[in-house]
């Protein structure tokens, strides 16, 4: 038994609608890619720069973003020094952030001091008690020194040096000095009884008076009577 014919019909129909629908839908399609906007131009045509969006503005000026240099490490944006101001330290937050400094002994705290059995070191230097204490207003004439008298040379450092540990025999002096030991040399002046000892070595030519220093009167007796290193050998 054939198919009715208005059946056919209807079939013919349904085709003829669902072809024209696929025309219809490829039809919208073209429309709205004509009517997309396309990519803006770039602005280097027309003579200006784009400003790169992550670009930070600061007070009205633009700052370089931070670059991306290795996976882990990012490069800091450069920084102009001129823009930079220095503020003040910040208080200590404590009282020990404030550290109060050893004082310095003055003059005045400085104290006459006995130092038993001196030992000469030089001709103008001697250690006692574990001080080091160099004749204040006296040269000090080296060990290794050696003087010439009437082209005669001789050690006058070490005989010096003797001279003055032979005056001394072990006697104490009194030296004017801080109330605090120091490590280094420390120049005072010192009396053995009531005799000064840098005005004896200056006179006996055993040491030098400093120059503008108190002992100058001292020195040139010494070398008007050839005394110490001013004299023949000794």
């Amino acid at each position: 038994m054939g198919t009715p014919r208005h059946v056919r019909l209807m079939i013919a129909v349904g085709s003829l609608e669902l072809l024209v629908g696929i025309v219809l839908i490829m039809h919208a399609g073209a429309l709205l890619s004509v009517d997309r906007p396309g990519p803006a131009p770039p602005l280097e045509n027309s003579g200006k720069q784009a400003a790169p969006a992550d670009t930070a503005t600061v007070d009205g000026s633009r700052r370089e973003p931070a670059r991306r240099i290795a996976e882990s490490l990012i490069a800091p944006p450069p920084v102009d020094a001129s823009e930079i101001e220095r503020v003040e330290a910040r208080p200590p937050l404590g009282e020990l952030g404030l550290a109060i400094r050893p004082r310095t002994p003055m003059p005045q705290d400085w104290r006459e001091t006995l130092l038993y059995h001196p030992i000469a070191t030089s001709s103008a230097t001697f250690e006692s008690m574990g001080r080091k204490v160099a004749i204040s207003g006296a040269l000090d004439i080296d060990v290794a020194q050696t003087c010439s008298f009437r082209d005669e040379a001789w050690p006058c450092g070490l005989r010096a040096r003797a001279a003055f540990n032979a005056w001394l025999r072990g006697r104490a002096l009194t030296c004017f000095l801080p109330p605090e030991a120091e490590r280094f040399a420390i120049a005072a002046p010192c009396r053995l009884g009531k005799q000064d000892v840098g005005a004896w070595l200056v006179a006996n030519g055993w040491a030098m008076a400093l120059p503008g220093g108190i002992y100058g009167k001292a020195e040139a007796i010494a070398k008007d009577a050839e005394m110490g290193i001013f004299g023949p050998p000794r």
